[in-house]
Order: structure tokens, then C-alpha cells, then sequence
């Protein structure tokens, strides 16, 4: 019996699992259904909400086409390039799954929010549901959609041979990576443009409250959660999944050759996760009205990660042989199976650890609100402080599973443990995604008059939406650490084979990256330049745009005296039309710009592979240090300004609220632009890099 199962899985594994991407799918189709079905309000929310999702609707429309025109002229290069079609197909098969991850998460979540603030009249669980369900359609859809593209384009492509097909998806790794940093970028400079300047002049100069009608920038501010922290946070985590699944291909190609369930191992992961990612979102709906919102979404994951724990070990038995040689080494079904487990802890870890320096019940954000007290100085001191501090424990927890799953199996052993990593994606994107749904559920119901209590319900679940964001921010990034590891093993494998191919590396000999090497230093330097050059370029971006948004809104306030007094209506669409341009014009130099270094260092001849190697490695540890910490120290700014509004240190207008104010104006290009883009950054250097080993050292 044990037997014929474990025949089945081999020769069907690969089939089951897309069909469990498509039950996912349908899933989220489900929750749509949901969601339709629950009644947006009145017409004056319809009204508001319907100025929000055209502006989202407008701008992805824009950022589809401008980046649709890139992602041409790269498609026929590299189809000049190579001479053949399964590159360049892969390439837009990831770039328009990428793009529609993000754009069908984005629809979702401005058809939930409106829905939100109608259930929050009537009582905070029914909004935790709808909220949550809203963010569950983006998460079942990433997952579900990344198994299924990865998983059938290696199956249209596996009759040309299996090394075939996976040297194929390396194009649509690619493709999903780099459209990934186009809306991780654009979203993150539209939606920080307009909330820095929102605040800056809606909150400080006119004593405005959040989301107030009378501030000309409100609109944009609603838009840019969409399509920053939505859709942008959805082609992220595609592109994380699709790569982390590649990326585990890969190694198993170039390690465990011969060993069929080796390839079948990362699709039977991320499988059992969307079973898992469901039942979790179940457990989040029953137990909806029978807790604190922030301590029944971790129980979600809580629950979806045991249960990918007990179903993975039967999963490995089946696949793997009972021992496998890599390297000469022999490693154990229990350590590859501790592997994954590795992964899911890691998840919990990130999690945890995130929580605990940007929620407000922590130390960490508390002492950012308190040295509000003292001025906009020793806040901004504080944050920055806090963000270098919240380094330490994730990078420690990376350490220490790269140690313990390397040690278990090799490079596939840490293949497994991110892919055991990435496919809890499912449930940890619901929980991102509910925080633009809920933040912009309080500003539709401030901008239709509803009673103060429908907004302190908003408020409540914006406070743990805000907590979350930070958490799936440290998660993407921590994920991305190791992905990039896993990519970097791919790169000095899949050089060493192809030279050995070329006869330019004989039997036995190694391609090094030694310290010694003065090459391999430079190419750290140069790398690890990147992520600094790549945040700046980003950070700067938003500071431009978001001053034009001040200028706007000044002349606006100044031109027409009755917007204040509520006589006049503002000119929305004016705010709306500068930070879409501003994206859309900002985000195309440094998304290009990890593909030029890589080619850049690539093409000297005097630095070669080996600085390319450094280069990588030099990317990857910056990056990860650079990503969390912007991160974390905007979770933790934006959640002391709310900890403030709450009525603690003075209260909302009080000189420290002014202080918390420029501390989140300060950490929103951090969190929310520069931050997060860094993990996808991190990815195209990687794959670029083993794409131009056949251009450069063969």
C-alpha cells in the first residue's frame, strides 16, 4: 500500500499538486463571491469608494502599459539572445503572472475595504472577517497561481528534457522578478508621495485628522494602500514563491541527479500548503468573534503551519530514497524532512520577532512614542535606533537555519526549507493584505460621516493591519535571504557544470570564491554598494514627489478657504494625477539598475566570474540588513504615531503627536518603498547572474 502510494506520488506529484493550485484558485473565487455578496453601504461610501478604485484602477492600468513596453524589448533580446523560444516564453509567462497577481489582489482589496467599513457600523467581527477574507483572496491567489505557472510551463517544457525545462524557468523567475521590483517600486513611491504629503500638511499644518475629506490628498493616500501595499506586495511574494521554487529545481537538477522525487518534493510542498493555507483561513473565520483580532490571525498560521508539519513528513517518505548522496556526503529522509521544518520555525520566528518591535504592545514602539515627548528629533533617533536593533534576531534566526538545514542536506537542504518557508505564503499575504483593506475602511468611513464608533473599530483593526504589514514585510525579506542563498548555490553549480561542459574546468576541480582573491573583494564591495544605491534612488523619489503633493495641497488650501470650513470640495484628482506620473517616472532607473551592475561587472574581463560571485554575495548581506531595517523601523514609527492617537503622551494634536507624525512621514518611503523593494532587488542580481554565464565566461 505504502509502496504503490509512494509510485503514485512519483509519476503523479508533480500533476497533483496543480490541481491543488487550481482548489486554491477556486478558493479565492469563493471568497470574491463572499465578498460581493456583503453590502457596501450606503451612497455616499459607494461614492468614496468608487474614487478610490478608479484611481487604483487608473494607475495599474498606466504602470501595466509602461512596464508591458520593458518587458517587450527585454522578451526580444533575449530571444535574439538565445535563438529560441522557451527563455523568452518563460520570461513573459512570470512577468504577466506577476502583473496580474498584483492586479487582481489590488481589485479585491478595493472591493473589500468599502464592505469593511459597512460591517465595522455593525460590529468589529463582521469587518475582521470580510477584511481578512479580502486579504485571503490575495494570498490563495499568489500561491495558487505561482505552483500553477511554475508547475505547468515545467511540464509543457519537460518533453524537451528535464535540464531543459529547468534552465526555461529561469526565464520566467526572471520575468517575475523584475516586474516585481516595478511594482514593489512604483506602488511604494505612489502611495508614500501621497501619504507623506497628506500628512505633512493635512495633519501638521492644518490640524487635520486622518483621512479628513478636507485634505486635497486623501484620495491619493486611499489609492496608494492599494496599489502599494496590495498589488505590490502580491507580485512580491509571486515572485518570491515562483524563484524559491525554481531556485529548488534547480539544485535538485544539479544535486540529486537521478532522483525523480527530488523534483517532485518542492511541488508536493507547496501543495500540502494550500490545503493548509485554507484550513488556517477557516480557523480565522470561526474564531472571528471570539478574540483579539491581532491574537486570532497568528493562531491562523499558527494552525496552518502544524498542519504542514504533520502532513510534510509522509510526503518525504514517499518521494525520497532513504538516503541520498550529494557530494559525497550521505544525507537522511529526517534531515531533508528537518529541513522543512526548519523553514516552517524560521516563518514563525520572522513572525514572531517582527511583532514584537513594530506592534504597540512591545517596548520598542512605546520608547519611540515616549521620546516623542522630547521632539521630532529624538524620535527620529529613536526609530532609526530601533531599526538597527531589529537586525539582530532575524539575521541570527537566518544563521542558524542556513547551519542546521545546510547540515541536514546540503544546498537542497536549504532549497527545502525555503520552499517550506514560501509556501506558508498563502496564509501569512492574508494577513498583509488585510492591512490596506482595514486602513483604508477608516478612511472611507471618516469620508462619509459615519459615528466616531465605526471608525474606532476601523481604527482598532488598522493598529493590528499595521502590525501585520511589518510582520509579512520581515517575513518577505527574511525569506528573500534565504532564497538568494539557494539562488547564489544555483549560480556556482550551474557555472561549474557548464564549464566542465565547455572543458574549461576538468573532473574534479572547483570553481572558488576565495577571500584571497582580490576580485572576489571587489565584486563584495561592489555588491554590497547596490542595495544602499538601489534604497537612496528610492527614498528620493518619494521625497520628490511628495513635495510636489505639497505644494498641491497648499495651493489648494491657500486658492480656496472653503475647503477647510467644508464649503468648497477639493480638487482630488489633481493629488491623484501627480503621484501617478511620479511612480510611473521614478520607478523605471532603479528597477534597471541591479541588471546593469550584474552585466556591468559581468563584462570586465579583468574581474570575471569570480567578482560576480562576490558581487552576489555582497547584495545578499547588505540587502538583508538594509531590508529589515527599514522595515522594521517604519512598522515601528507608523504604530508609536497610532500608539499617540490612542490618547497616550498627550493624545492626538499634542506636540508629540506632531514629532510622531514626522517619524512616520520619515519611515513610510522606509516600509513601504525602499524596504521591500530591496527583496526582489536581491533576486534579479542572482538570476541575471546565472543567465549571463553563458554570455560572458564560456
Amino acid at each position: 500500500m505504502i509502496i504503490a502510494a509512494s509510485e503514485f506520488l512519483l509519476h503523479n506529484g508533480i500533476a497533483l499538486a496543480l490541481v491543488l493550485a487550481v482548489f486554491g484558485l477556486l478558493v479565492a473565487f469563493w471568497l470574491i463571491t463572499r465578498i460581493r455578496a456583503a453590502s457596501p453601504g450606503n451612497a455616499r461610501m459607494i461614492e468614496v469608494a468608487g474614487a478610490v478604485q478608479e484611481g487604483a484602477r487608473a494607475y495599474l492600468n498606466r504602470q501595466v502599459v509602461a512596464v508591458g513596453v520593458i518587458a517587450a524589448v527585454i522578451t526580444v533580446l533575449l530571444f535574439a539572445w538565445k535563438r529560441s523560444a522557451p527563455l523568452p516564453l518563460g520570461f513573459v509567462t512570470g512577468a504577466v503572472c506577476s502583473l496580474a497577481a498584483g492586479y487582481i489582489g489590488m481589485r479585491i482589496a478595493v472591493l473589500a475595504n468599502v464592505r469593511t467599513t459597512q460591517a465595522a457600523s455593525e460590529s468589529e467581527a463582521g469587518a475582521l472577517r470580510i477584511a481578512f477574507n479580502g486579504g485571503a483572496v490575495t494570498g490563495l491567489l499568489v500561491v495558487g497561481l505561482a505552483l500553477l505557472s511554475v508547475g505547468g510551463f515545467f511540464a509543457v517544457m519537460r518533453p524537451h528534457g528535464t535540464g531543459e525545462a529547468v534552465s526555461s524557468l529561469v526565464g520566467l523567475a526572471l520575468g517575475a522578478s523584475l516586474i516585481s521590483v516595478f511594482a514593489r517600486l512604483g506602488g511604494g513611491i505612489y502611495t508614500k508621495a501621497a501619504d507623506v504629503g497628506a500628512d505633512l500638511v493635512g495633519k501638521v499644518e492644518s490640524n487635520l485628522n486622518e483621512d479628513d475629506p478636507r485634505n486635497p490628498a486623501t484620495i491619493a493616500d486611499n489609492v496608494g494602500d492599494n496599489v502599494g501595499d496590495c498589488a505590490g506586495m502580491a507580485a512580491d511574494v509571486f515572485e518570491t514563491y515562483a524563484v524559491s521554487l525554481i531556485g529548488a529545481l534547480l539544485i535538485s537538477t544539479l544535486q540529486l541527479k537521478g532522483v525523480e522525487g527530488g523534483l517532485v518534493y518542492p511541488f508536493a510542498i507547496g501543495g500540502i500548503s494550500i490545503i493548509t493555507a485554507v484550513l488556517g483561513v477557516l480557523y480565522v473565520n470561526l474564531r472571528a468573534a471570539s478574540g483579539r483580532a491581532d491574537r486570532v490571525l497568528i493562531e491562523g498560521v499558527i494552525v496552518s503551519g502544524i498542519l504542514s508539519a504533520l502532513l510534510y513528513w509522509p510526503a518525504t517518505t514517499a518521494l525520497l530514497p532513504a538516503t541520498v548522496e550529494i557530494g559525497g556526503k550521505v544525507y537522511t529522509q529526517a534531515g531533508i524532512y528537518g529541513s522543512a521544518l526548519v523553514g516552517l520555525l524560521m516563518t514563525f520566528g520572522a513572525v514572531f520577532i517582527t511583532n514584537y518591535y513594530t506592534s504597540t504592545a512591545y517596548a520598542p514602539v512605546r520608547n519611540i512614542a515616549k521620546a516623542s515627548e522630547t521632539g521630532h528629533a529624538t524620535n527620529i533617533i529613536a526609530g532609526i535606533a530601533v531599526g538597527n536593533m531589529a537586525t539582530a534576531l532575524p539575521v541570527l534566526l537566518i544563521a542558524v537555519s542556513i547551519w542546521l538545514s545546510y547540515a541536514w542536506g546540503d544546498l537542497f537542504g536549504v532549497a527545502t526549507a525555503v520552499m517550506s518557508m514560501l509556501s506558508m505564503a498563502g496564509i501569512i499575504i492574508s494577513l498583509d493584505a488585510f492591512g490596506p483593506i482595514t486602513d483604508n475602511a477608516g478612511g472611507i468611513a471618516v469620508m462619509s460621516g459615519l459615528p466616531e464608533s465605526v471608525r474606532e473599530r476601523t481604527d482598532a483593526l488598522d493598529a493590528v493591519g499595521n502590525t501585520m504589514k511589518a510582520v509579512t514585510k520581515g517575513y518577505a525579506i527574511a525569506s528573500a535571504g534565504l532564497a538568494a542563498l539557494v539562488l547564489f548555490g544555483s549560480y556556482y553549480l550551474e557555472l561549474e557544470d557548464k564549464l566542465r561542459a565547455a572543458g574549461k574546468l576538468l573532473a574534479g576541480e572547483s570553481v572558488e570564491f576565495s577571500l584571497k582573491d582580490p576580485r572576489v573583494i571587489i565584486g563584495m564591495f561592489l555588491g554590497g554598494l547596490l542595495p544602499f544605491l538601489f534604497s537612496a534612488m528610492g527614498i528620493s523619489a518619494v521625497g520628490r514627489a511628495a513635495g510636489a503633493v505639497v505644494v498641491e495641497v497648499r495651493r489648494q488650501i491657500a486658492k480656496f478657504p472653503g475647503i477647510l470650513t467644508g464649503e468648497q470640495k477639493p480638487e482630488y484628482a489633481a493629488c491623484v494625477d501627480i503621484v501617478t506620473k511620479a511612480a510611473l517616472r521614478e520607478m523605471v532607473l532603479p528597477a534597471l539598475l541591479p541588471v546593469a551592475g550584474v552585466l556591468a561587472v559581468a563584462a570586465i574581463p579583468q574581474l570575471g566570474r569570480e567578482a560576480l560571485g562576490g558581487f552576489l554575495m555582497g547584495t545578499i548581506v547588505t540587502g538583508l540588513f538594509v531590508g529589515i531595517s527599514m522595515t522594521s523601523a517604519g512598522g515601528a514609527w507608523d504604530n508609536a504615531k497610532k500608539y499617540i492617537e490612542e490618547g497616550n503622551h498627550g493624545g492626538k494634536g499634542s506636540d508629540a503627536h506632531k514629532a510622531a507624525v514626522t517619524g512616520d512621514t520619515v519611515g513610510d518611503p522606509y516600509k513601504d518603498t525602499a524596504g521591500p523593494a530591496i527583496n526582489p532587488m536581491i533576486k534579479v542580481v542572482n538570476i541575471v547572474a546565472i543567465l549571463v554565464i553563458e554570455l560572458f565566461f564560456l
